[in-house]
C-alpha cells in the first residue's frame, strides 16, 4: 500500500529534524576528535546549521571556526575527510540513503557585523531620530 504524500509542514519538519540530527553527530565527532587531523585538532570549530535537501540526499553543512581563525585550512580539513562524515553520519541516522555532505563557510555572523556597524553609524542613528519611549502604555 502506498504511503500518501506527506504536507509541506511534515517535510519541512522532518528536513529540520535530521538536519539538527546530523549537525549533532558531526560536532560530536569534531568535539572528540575522532577525525584525525592537525588542522581540525588546533582549531575549535562549531557546526553552525545543517540544511537538508527535499529528499535527505544533500547536506550542506554550515560550519564556523573560533574566531574565524584559518576558516580556509579547516574547511579544506573538512572537506577532506567528507567521506568519513558522511560514513559515520550514515551509519548513526540509519536512513535508506548516507546524504552527500558539503562543507560551506557560514557567512550569517560576517553579515550580522555588518549590519550591525551600519546601525552604529552616526548618520544612520541621526536618521533614525529619537527612541521614544512609553509607546504601549
Amino acid at each position: 500500500m502506498a504511503r500518501p504524500p506527506a504536507s509541506p509542514e511534515a517535510r519541512s519538519v522532518r528536513l529540520l529534524k535530521v538536519g539538527e540530527q546530523v549537525r549533532h553527530i558531526i560536532s560530536e565527532l569534531l568535539t572528540r576528535q575522532e577525525v584525525h587531523d592537525e588542522v581540525l585538532s588546533a582549531h575549535t570549530v562549531s557546526v553552525t546549521e545543517v540544511r537538508m535537501s527535499p529528499d535527505l540526499r544533500h547536506a550542506a553543512v554550515f560550519i564556523k571556526s573560533l574566531l574565524g581563525a584559518d576558516e580556509d585550512a579547516v574547511l579544506k580539513a573538512l572537506r577532506t575527510h567528507t567521506a568519513y562524515f558522511q560514513r559515520e553520519v550514515g551509519g548513526r541516522l540509519k536512513l535508506k540513503y548516507a546524504a552527500k555532505i558539503k562543507f560551506l563557510a557560514d557567512e550569517s555572523f560576517d553579515v550580522a557585523s555588518k549590519i550591525d556597524s551600519l546601525l552604529s553609524d552616526p548618520r544612520v542613528k541621526r536618521d533614525l531620530g529619537p527612541v521614544e519611549s512609553g509607546e504601549g502604555e
